[in-house]
C-alpha cells in the first residue's frame, strides 16, 4: 500500500532527525572544546551539547531569568518571547530548559513537515506535495527543525498551520494562530500582508465579494504588538529589540550601510579563512536563489503566496548586514519549496540530484553545527 504524502514526508523527517542527532552527538564528542551553554549543566551528555549552541544560551536565559535591557549592549530583548515562554512552561513541569528546547524543536519540526505536506496538497497533486515535503525535510538548513535550540521550528509550524487553516476557509483560527506566531519572530508585516493577500485571492477564486471580515489578518500582528508594548512598559523603549540588535558584536544597525551590505563586501580579505568565505557566499547565494523563485511562486501558487514569499524573504534580507542567518530564515518561505517541486516535476533526474545534494549539505552543516561552528 502506498503511503500518503504527509506520512511519507513525516517518516523521512523522523529518519533525518535520528541521523542528525547522531551526527551532532559525534561532533560534540570529537570537538569537546566547542562552546555550549548547556555544558555546565549537562557536561556528560553530548547530545544536549551538540544541539545547544549560540542563541540557545539566550533562550535559556530568558526562560529562566526573564528579560533585561542595557542600551548599547547585547541584551535578551533581541529575542522574541514565544519560544522561551514555552520553555518556561515546561520548566514548571521540572523539565530541564535545554532538554525542553530540543524536544520542542524536534516535535515542532516534525509537525511542520507534516502540516506543510498537507498544505501542499491543497495547491498540488499528491506526488508533487510529497516531493515538496522532501525538499523541505532535506533542505541544507533543515537541521534547525531536528533539535537545534532555536525558535525556527515552532515559528514554521504556526505559520504553515495558519495558511492551511486559511485554505480551509477557517479565517478566525488562521488569524489566531498567526497572532501567536508573530510573538516568535520579528516578521509580523510579512505574515499580515501574506495572509491578507491570500485571503482576498481566495475569495476572488470562489467568486465571492470582499467584506470587512476579510481584513481580519491585520490582527495577526497582535503577538508582535504585545511584545512592543511590553518593552515600552518594562524598559521605556518600545523597539528595544531593534536597538539591542544594533549593539557591538551583532551590529545590525538599520540604515544604508546595512541595506547596501557593506559588511558583506568588507568580509572578504586576503587572510580570511575558507569557512568564512563559504558562509558569506553561501548565505548570499541561497538568498538570491529564494528571491529568484518568488515570481515563479506567484505564477504557480497565486499572487497571495507571491506577496508573502517576497516579504518573508525580503525583510530579513534587507535588515541583515551580511546575509548571515538567511539559511534558516528561509525555512519560513515554505511556498518556495512547493514552487521548486513544481518546477522539477518533469525532470526526475534533476529532482533527485537536487534532493541528494541538499541532503548531503544538510548532513555536513549538521556536523559543523554540532562542532560549534557558526553556520547560520
Amino acid at each position: 500500500m502506498v503511503r500518503s504524502a504527509p506520512r511519507a514526508v513525516l517518516s523521512a523527517g523522523a529518519g533525518a532527525l535520528v541521523v542528525c542527532t547522531v551526527l551532532v552527538t559525534v561532533a560534540a564528542l570529537a570537538f569537546p572544546l566547542g562552546y555550549s551553554p548547556a555544558r555546565a549543566t549537562w557536561a556528560g551528555f553530548p547530545t544536549l551539547l551538540g544541539w545547544a549552541h549560540f542563541d540557545a544560551g539566550w533562550y535559556a536565559h530568558i526562560a529562566t531569568q526573564g528579560y533585561s535591557y542595557l542600551p548599547g549592549h547585547q541584551s535578551p530583548v533581541a529575542f522574541f518571547p514565544l519560544y522561551p515562554l514555552v520553555l518556561r512552561g515546561l520548566g514548571l513541569l521540572s523539565v530541564d530548559t535545554f532538554l525542553a528546547g530540543m524536544l520542542v524543536t524536534m516535535l515542532c519540526g516534525l509537525g511542520a513537515l507534516y502540516v506543510f505536506t498537507r498544505w501542499a496538497r491543497t495547491r498540488a497533486d499528491e506526488d508533487t506535495a510529497r516531493d515538496a515535503g522532501l525538499l523541505l525535510a532535506f533542505y541544507p538548513f533543515a537541521f534547525f527543525l531536528y533539535g537545534a535550540m532555536y525558535s525556527d521550528a515552532l515559528f514554521l509550524l504556526l505559520v504553515i498551520g495558519a495558511f492551511l487553516l486559511l485554505e480551509r476557509g477557517q479565517l478566525g483560527l488562521a488569524v489566531l494562530l498567526a497572532a501567536v506566531a508573530t510573538a516568535a519572530r520579528p516578521v509580523a508585516p510579512a505574515l499580515v500582508v501574506g495572509l491578507l493577500a491570500r485571503r482576498l485571492e481566495w475569495k476572488h477564486e470562489r467568486g465571492q465579494k470582499w467584506g470587512l471580515v476579510d481584513l481580519m489578518p491585520v490582527f495577526a500582528a497582535a503577538g508582535f504588538v504585545l511584545y512592543v508594548l511590553y518593552q515600552w512598559k518594562a524598559f521605556g523603549e518600545p523597539f528595544a529589540f531593534v536597538k539591542a540588535q544594533s549593539a557591538p558584536g551583532w551590529d545590525q544597525q538599520p540604515g544604508w550601510r546595512t541595506w547596501a551590505k557593506l559588511r558583506w563586501f568588507q568580509g572578504f580579505h586576503r587572510d580570511m579563512a575558507l569557512a568564512d568565505g563559504l558562509r558569506l557566499v553561501g548565505h548570499a547565494t541561497i538568498t538570491l536563489g529564494a528571491l529568484a523563485l518568488v515570481w515563479p511562486c506567484a505564477k504557480r501558487l497565486g499572487w497571495g503566496y507571491g506577496v508573502y514569499t517576497l516579504a518573508i524573504v525580503g525583510l530579513p534580507a534587507l535588515s541583515s548586514k551580511d546575509f548571515m542567518g538567511m539559511g534558516r530564515y528561509l525555512l519560513a518561505a515554505f511556498p518556495l519549496f512547493l514552487t521548486l517541486a513544481l518546477l522539477l516535476r518533469e525532470r526526475p533526474r534533476l529532482r533527485w540530484g537536487v534532493l541528494a545534494t541538499s541532503a548531503a549539505l544538510m548532513l555536513a552543516l549538521t556536523v559543523a553545527f554540532g562542532a560549534a561552528e557558526y553556520v547560520s
